[in-house]
């Protein structure tokens, strides 16, 4: 018996700003997926489709290899996997296909979402399309993706100063602005030593939006980034490091 591929379609939602997050929905042979792992199938109530910026960048692991990797496709309002949870699957490429398997959530260990084998062709198409579908991007936004871009290529200015590259984050609530987030030092959070977590807060104008990245990146690497940036987080041992914390930013453990 021939059995049909699976067949993916990637919806974007983009709702109000005041009203939640872009969300990337895997509608999968005409059904949300994610509405099919809630009871009562009601999408969005538990979980919120993950952003189409991480999820669906050139490097991001939607892009499938033959080397199976994790991706997490959804995650709860709270932001606390352990508590509300968090969908991860493996993503793999198995000659003409494309498989979706070894589901998981750790707040619900029941999961049960069966295993997916997309038309590779149909399926990179699909992830490919949706990828280059900014149509939901604010000016920030774009700012924030060609900054993160910019400053992963400046290795070397990271490794002067100890540093890692967290995030560069556009809220759609604050579109004049965008958040740099540093590690110090590199891995932190997974070792036993002391860590910082650095913020620095930037101004977004009306130029364009590549313009933008350039000059920030050129601003940022010209020096330190820690002299300027303020301490946001880190561990409970992070004065340690020398950096004293403000009021307004208590150790994360």
């Amino acid at each position: 018996m021939i059995v049909r591929p699976d067949f993916l379609s990637l919806s974007i939602v983009c709702p109000p700003p005041d009203e939640g997050g872009v969300e990337v929905r895997p509608i999968v042979n005409g059904r949300d997926l994610l509405a099919d792992v809630l009871p009562g199938g009601v999408g969005g109530s538990r979980y919120l489709g993950v952003g189409p910026r991480h999820l669906l960048d050139r490097n991001g692991p939607l892009h499938a290899t033959a080397t199976p990797h994790e991706a997490r496709l959804a995650w709860s309002g709270c932001g606390a996997e352990e508590c509300c949870g968090a969908l991860y699957m493996m993503v793999t490429r198995d000659g003409d296909h494309v498989v979706w398997a070894g589901w998981r959530d750790l707040a619900n260990q029941d999961v049960a979402l069966p295993e997916l084998r997309f038309s590779a062709a149909q399926y990179e198409a699909e992830v490919l399309r949706a990828g280059e579908d900014r149509n939901w991007e604010s000016p920030a936004g774009a700012v924030a993706r060609l900054l993160e871009a910019r400053l992963r290529g400046r290795g070397d200015w990271l490794l002067r100063w100890e540093c890692e590259l967290q995030d560069v984050w556009a809220s759609r609530q604050q579109p004049d602005r965008i958040d740099v987030i540093l590690m110090h030092p590199p891995g932190g959070p997974d070792s036993d030593l002391p860590w910082i977590q650095f913020g620095m807060t930037l101004p977004i104008s009306a130029d364009a939006p590549s313009d933008q990245a350039e000059r920030l990146e050129a601003q940022l690497t010209a020096g330190d980034p820690r002299a300027t940036a303020e301490v946001w987080g880190g561990s409970y041992d992070a004065e340690q490091l020398g950096y004293p914390w403000p009021p307004a930013a208590p150790p994360f453990i």
